[in-house]
């Protein structure tokens, strides 16, 4: 069994949950190769219907490991394979033919939001905080989310999300539509695993089609907006003063 991811099917529904507790579930190489392993056996998967996305502890995702940071930049081949794999984990949950259900608690930061903005249904606990900290840090984000943000809250408040960085809350989530439902945190998992079976129980080629319909316009665009994203976030991470700052921000 993998260690910093879990999976399970049950009933239709494979669950996916990011299992680094003691980091915040913070992304690092292992965590991505499973998350990857995870979701190329759920869309393979034709028992599976609906994919449901969580956090193990207190947060759903902490975004990149910094204390890893200094790892990903020894090589930059190295290094644009790295985010080339974070760019994998969004094309298996938005370029597929499931849905996925996300159920988001505590902090989703960075490459965690990303992920969350990757969800085609966010049930959002009362304690989520979420912020893209890239910018700061002198990166870039990843996730598509130049795209998928801008269609999803417009494209004022993502650019002002993106370039400023700055915390919101689960209400703002409601307020910018960003959130499918905000829920009490003990209530997050009840209802994500209650809209996943909702999902998993409908006449399968039509959920097929609405998916591959709602992305046929922005697929394009999507790979070129990663593309875009890829080449920034490498520029960034092999930048000198990217690490600087990084030990700085853990100082």
């Amino acid at each position: 069994m993998n260690t910093t991811v879990l999976y399970s099917v049950s009933e239709g529904i494979a669950t996916i949950t990011l299992n680094r507790p003691h980091r915040l579930n913070a992304i690092n190489p292992e965590l991505l190769s499973d998350f990857k392993s995870a979701l190329d056996q759920a869309n393979a998967d034709d028992d599976v219907q609906t994919i449901m996305l969580c956090g193990a502890g207190r947060a759903f995702c902490a975004g990149d490991d910094l204390k890893e940071f200094s790892q990903q930049i020894l090589d930059p081949n190295e290094t644009r394979a790295y985010i080339q794999r974070i760019q994998d984990i969004t094309r298996g949950l938005c370029l597929n033919n499931k849905m996925v259900v996300g159920a988001i608690h505590g902090w989703a930061v960075g490459g965690g939001l990303e992920w969350t903005a990757n969800c085609d249904f966010v049930v959002m606990a009362q304690s989520c905080r979420f912020f893209f900290p890239e910018i700061s840090l002198g990166v870039f984000v990843t996730g598509g989310v130049t795209r998928l943000l801008v269609e999803q809250i417009g494209l004022q408040k993502a650019r002002e999300m993106i370039l400023f960085g700055e915390r919101y809350s689960a209400s703002d989530a409601e307020k910018l539509g960003f959130s499918w439902r905000i829920v009490e945190d003990e209530d997050v998992m009840p209802i994500a695993r209650s809209l996943a079976q909702r999902i998993a129980v409908l006449p399968r080629g039509p959920v097929k089609h609405l998916k591959q319909a709602l992305q046929t316009s922005p697929t394009a665009s999507l790979e070129a907006a990663m593309a875009l994203e890829t080449e920034a976030t490498l520029k960034g991470f092999l930048d000198p003063l990217s690490a600087d700052r990084v030990r700085d921000r853990l100082s």
